[in-house]
């Protein structure tokens, strides 16, 4: 039985053949010493390749291209450059040392060297002579049950090179911009994770001057470290280590992100060659040494990338537990509350997960669009950035982003702006500091001119062979349907921070379906709000009045940005709030149930407060006459007071109070300002 196609195979030095020449001392009369230090580096380097540790094999390329410079014509030492590469962080450099060896002697590696060329060609995107080449080895292969494996990859390439074909067609129009010498350097800067609004950035990276000083002894590269920058005016500040708080002296890769950039998940390796993932909070100004999740997520297996909900109520992550339908597959998990951890985790199923691998789950804070990397679908090569979304109970077709973001190569972690306009991935390119850097995206959308027919697209490729392939479509890039708010929690005498906590409501239903900690240190708070539904915004702290907002996000509503300063008013005589998530039926005083969750709020305040007497005062804009409003807003007072009668609030500490048009917060002549001023208050009088 041959050697599987991606098993190398053992090499033996040829005989000359034509230009091939031969490391014997003969061939190279007068040069005795640089012979001799030539033999040496090949011997150096053969020691390494002759272990197949490929992972080790980018340790044996110094050492060959210093016996190659001496004798570039010999085609053993030329395909070894040529495997060697393959298999290191700069593959594409495999494919002139390849064909050398190949046109030195075409019998060098007489059962692989096609699907090597193959290979080579396929991850510089020449994809015609990558397709030449595979097609040479299923020509070599007999597709008995012995070489079952080998034909059905070189199959799954020969679809690859395919769909790359047809996503060079329709390329995504975007901006490629490197984040600079502050983030990136020499050694790889892989993973990026960015908060919602893009002002923190947690990377990793693999570094010399790592926590531990160690080199992973398969790779001799330094173990991975969690990296830092934070985003001012524009700028991103110099990468920062995360230091001993979150990572050990052995492999710590950041896997996942909370919207609000308070929560991070943290890879570690075990010895078995499986890995589990931790998580980190951000409080008073430190991060949390990482905590192991529980066994509904961790198993014995390998469990890597983690994204959490914008509610924080649901945890997607990658498993290689037994069950799935490939190698790695992404897998749900909800929070249950009453036993405070991780639920049964749930496989998302054959639409988003394929027969090969998945990786790099992240989950956009619009709430219904995932974005992962997978071997499988329509991949051009190695991993490919899909996005799927949640619709009516399901999940839709995976959508491979396209050329020029998914290369032949693997393109693996995808972080994704609020705006959806904007991402953040690492890339291998010729430009950057090193192996890998951190790259930011901007989508342009399509060019403002004519498609194509698709007749004139269905045959691509040179003169000689002609392959036919479906149209492509460019990958439509959509701005998200969300709105982000953001901002400060102030006390609203002093002005200084409160450690206040932040409750997003679904006034339909009354049900609280996330709560947020706002940085105690500096007040600051993100909540992201999915289009949709009416939301309300309780603000609650200690010994101060409730702060409530209220916004409406439609379906059809585009990406939106609101930035408020949240001034908390102290529980004592004369402070009023404004109660924004109190509705009306049009033109009535009719309680709406919408208004469900912010009585509750109001009801547990005077519960908590029992010597607190309270005016309830109505307010309209200045549409209608005077009388009508004042005689409204009145009604609408009192229907809020029978409420508070009606769940055991004694009478006597409540009056209501109609005051019509005559107190506007804002001006009348706009919608927004109106809407601002039809509102209800609650007053401390006594």
């Amino acid at each position: 039985m041959r050697a599987l196609v991606f098993i190398l195979p053992i090499l033996f030095t040829t005989s000359i053949i034509a230009q091939n020449v031969a490391f014997e001392k003969e061939n190279f009369p007068g040069n005795k010493d640089a012979f001799k230090a030539a033999m040496k580096n090949l011997k150096e380097g053969d020691e390494i390749f002759e272990e197949d540790r490929r992972a080790y094999f980018n340790l044996a390329i110094p050492y060959y291209l210093a016996a190659q410079e001496f004798n570039p014509d010999n085609a053993e030492l030329n395909h070894k450059i040529g495997v060697c590469y393959l298999f290191s962080t700069q593959k594409r450099k495999s494919l002139p040392y390849l064909l050398k060896s190949y046109k030195l002697d075409s019998e060098v590696d007489p059962y692989n060297i096609h699907y090597l060329l193959g290979w080579a060609y396929h991850l510089n995107s020449e994809w015609d002579r990558a397709i030449e080449e595979y097609e040479k080895q299923l020509l070599m292969l007999t597709r008995s049950e012995g070489e079952q494996i080998e034909f059905q990859n070189v199959q799954k390439r020969l679809k690859e090179v395919k769909h790359g074909k047809e996503f060079e067609l329709t390329p995504v129009r975007v901006w490629v911009d490197n984040l600079g010498s502050a983030i990136n350097s020499a050694a790889p800067e892989y993973a990026p994770l960015i908060s919602t609004d893009e002002t923190l950035l947690i990377l990793t990276a693999r570094r010399e001057a790592n926590v531990g000083g160690l080199k992973d002894d398969s790779d001799n590269f330094p173990f991975e470290d969690v990296y830092y920058s934070r985003n001012s005016g524009g700028e991103w500040s110099p990468l920062r280590n995360m230091g001993e708080d979150v990572n050990t002296s052995g492999h710590d890769a950041g896997s996942g992100l909370s919207p609000d950039g308070k929560t991070l998940f943290v890879f570690r390796g075990d010895v078995k060659g499986g890995g589990d993932i931790y998580e980190s909070k951000f409080k008073e100004n430190e991060w949390s040494k990482p905590k192991q999740l529980y066994k509904t997520i961790n198993t014995e297996e390998h469990e890597s990338a983690a994204a959490l909900s914008f509610d924080a109520q649901s945890l997607f992550f990658v498993s290689e537990r037994e069950g799935g339908f490939g190698g790695k597959d992404i897998y749900v998990s909800d929070w249950d509350s009453e036993k405070e951890r991780w639920g049964e985790a749930r496989n998302l199923g054959p639409v988003v997960n394929s027969p090969y691998d998945e990786d790099g789950v992240y989950m956009h804070p619009d709430g219904k669009t995932l974005y992962f990397s997978s071997e499988g679908h329509n991949s051009i090569g190695g991993n490919d950035i899909f996005f799927s979304e949640y619709e009516t109970d399901r999940w839709k077709t995976p959508i491979n982003l396209g050329i020029p973001i998914n290369t032949p190569d693997d393109d693996v972690f995808f972080s994704v702006a609020a705006d959806g306009r904007t991402a953040y991935y690492s890339s291998d390119r010729e430009e950057g500091y090193g192996e890998k850097d951190i790259y930011r995206l901007t989508f342009l959308g399509p060019e403002k001119q004519p498609v194509l027919n698709v007749e004139d697209r269905l045959i691509a490729g040179s003169s000689e062979r002609k392959i036919e392939i479906p149209f492509q479509p460019p990958v439509e890039i959509k701005t998200s349907q969300m709105a982000l708010l953001k901002g400060v929690v102030l006390d609203d005498e002093t002005l200084e921070p409160v450690a206040a906590k932040v409750d997003l409501i679904n006034n339909a239903s009354a049900e609280v379906l996330a709560t947020f900690d706002v940085e105690p240190s500096t007040g600051k708070y993100l909540v992201s709000l999915p289009a949709g539904k009416n939301y309300g915004i309780n603000v609650n702290a200690d010994n101060y009045l409730f702060n409530s907002l209220n916004f409406n996000i439609p379906d059809s509503a585009g990406y939106r940005e609101y930035y408020k300063v949240i001034k908390m008013k102290r529980i004592k005589i004369g402070e009023t709030i404004v109660l924004r998530n109190i509705f009306f039926d049009y033109d009535k005083a009719t309680i709406r149930e919408e208004s469900t969750a912010e009585l509750d709020r109001l009801e547990k305040v005077l519960v908590e407060n029992p010597t607190i007497k309270v005016e309830i005062s109505g307010h309209t804009d200045n549409v209608g006459g005077d009388d009508y409003n004042l005689n409204l807003s009145d009604k609408r007072a009192q229907s809020v007071v029978e409420h508070l009668k009606s769940k055991g609030i004694d009478p006597s500490r409540m009056i209501a109070k109609g005051y019509g048009e005559s107190k506007p917060l804002a001006t009348n002549d706009s919608p927004e300002g109106r809407q601002e001023n039809r509102r209800t208050e609650f007053k401390i009088i006594d």
